[in-house]
């Protein structure tokens, strides 16, 4: 099913009045003030040139935005910060939801409630005061709903844990007939499982409750070795990780970084390896575990570290100031010692790449397991996750897109078949069989055709309702 959203007509300020006095939030039309803020995105790359603006302040105002597009036959795309974006959402109803971050902690149940718009930062900060941890991704300005209906593979704690998606409780969500749902395993089990791991393909979700973790400190942070090592620091961590526990979380990352003052002085405009660490143990123990590592090179800077759970962010350091990029990932069935030669040969010390980052994260443990109540995550069973990210303006794109390629292309010959939904790139978005796997995405488009059938949440990596 494919859609020409580019030929919708504009909505009229006289459409839009029966919804302005609807809602209690902001209703925005090209030209408006407030419009150009609300549809910016964290990727500078990326623009959003919506039809209309819905700034919802509650679910009520979320469900008279849906009913709004569904009665002008618009598609909707929900944005809370826009790490990940599909689509220049052409003729569509954009829902803001970065009002609606109310962040409810249960001490006692261990659990959160989340509404749509919160982002990991706020999750964390509330839940670490009494001593949780919620399986978090590596940006503290992420969206949580979005991360966590696309799976969210914590590099903390999902080793031991699994994926974010597997400790959802409940989510409210509205469905493009605009009703309401409180969607669990035992009231609506299909929709439960599809959305997560579904990505936004079956609704809006207004709200979510999860569990956290008693995880009150970890040891964790970075080494950072000079890029000329990294042959010999990738073989050591590649060997040394299968042994490790299942409370030890790692990853290997290639980073040629800009000479931007944020960033520590032996970093700025270096060309330098690192593995992040996050270990669930005493700082002790993890000391002892990494110890070989530390002695593979000398380190230009070594940031790990006994920390509380709240600073957790600054293991990988990520920036969290908006910026112009591309990425694009793949998942690995296995890295043996071809392909670490072939990844050396890529993105080393002899290479004329560019890429910004390229990331292997080690998965296994927890994340291969099915959790109580199975899920749509497609990527159980593949043992890495490869990233890579390049930085520069729009008039680079195909500079851009072609460095990431070069990456993902030479590693394909270990590449898995299915691929991990958050890590991948807007023009990624018109093959969601690839991601899932037939099977998988078969049973997703049949929730897509009971609960979105005219395919109104298609601006994602779209599942098309089932014929």
């Amino acid at each position: 099913m494919t859609f020409d959203d580019s030929s919708l007509p504009p909505v009229l300020p006289e459409d839009a009045a029966a919804l302005v006095a609807a809602v209690a939030g902001s209703v925005l039309l090209p030209g408006d003030a407030g419009y150009d803020e609300e549809r910016a995105v964290f990727n500078l790359n990326h623009e959003l040139v919506p039809a209309l603006i819905v700034v919802a302040e509650s679910a009520a105002d979320v469900q008279a935005a849906v009913a709004f597009a569904a009665g002008q036959h618009r598609p909707v795309l929900v944005k809370t910060t826009g790490h990940q974006m599909v689509g220049p959402a052409h003729g569509a109803v954009v829902i803001a939801t970065h009002r609606m971050n109310d962040v409810a902690i249960d001490s006692v149940g261990r659990t959160a409630r989340v509404g749509a718009g919160a982002i990991w930062s706020e999750v964390v900060e509330r839940a670490a005061k009494d001593g949780l941890a919620p399986l978090n991704g590596s940006n503290p300005t992420v969206g949580v709903s979005g991360y966590t209906l696309g799976g969210g593979l914590s590099p903390t704690l999902g080793r031991s844990h699994g994926y974010a998606a597997d400790h959802v409780r409940s989510l409210e969500v509205v469905t493009a007939d605009g009703e309401l749902r409180h969607v669990d395993a035992e009231s609506e089990p299909e929709l439960f499982w599809a959305l997560r791991g579904g990505k936004g393909n079956f609704g809006v979700v207004t709200a979510l409750e999860f569990a956290l973790f008693p995880v009150p400190r970890l040891y964790g942070g970075g080494i950072y070795f000079p890029g000329e090592r990294m042959a010999d620091v990738l073989r050591a961590w590649t060997a040394w990780h299968p042994g490790t526990p299942e409370t030890m979380i790692s990853s290997f990352a290639v980073l040629r970084l800009p000479p931007l003052p944020e960033l520590p002085e032996p970093l700025r405009g270096a060309f330098v390896v690192s593995l992040r660490f996050a270990y669930n143990g005493t700082a002790e123990d993890g000391e002892r575990m990494i110890a070989p590592l530390r002695a593979v090179a000398p380190a230009v800077l070594d940031t790990v570290r006994d920390m509380p759970y709240a600073e957790v962010a600054s293991i990988h350091d990520e920036p969290t100031d908006p910026l112009p990029y591309y990425e694009r990932g793949i998942m690995l069935r296995e890295f043996p010692a071809e392909a670490q030669d072939k990844l050396v040969e890529l993105v080393g010390p002899g290479s004329e790449t560019t890429l910004w980052i390229a990331e292997l994260r080690a998965l296994g443990g927890a994340w291969d397991r099915e959790p109580a109540v199975p899920n749509a995550v497609a990527t159980r069973g593949l043992p890495y996750s490869l990233l890579g990210v390049e930085v520069g303006p729009l008039s680079e794109e195909q500079r851009l897109k072609e460095s990431v390629a070069a990456l993902l292309d030479g590693m394909e010959p270990w590449r898995g078949d299915r691929r991990l939904v958050n890590n991948l790139a807007p023009d990624e978005a018109t093959d969601a069989a690839a991601i899932y796997g037939p099977e998988r995405y078969e049973r997703l488009a049949a929730v897509k055709k009971t609960y979105d059938p005219a395919n109104m949440f298609r601006i994602n990596h779209n599942v098309a309702p089932a014929a």
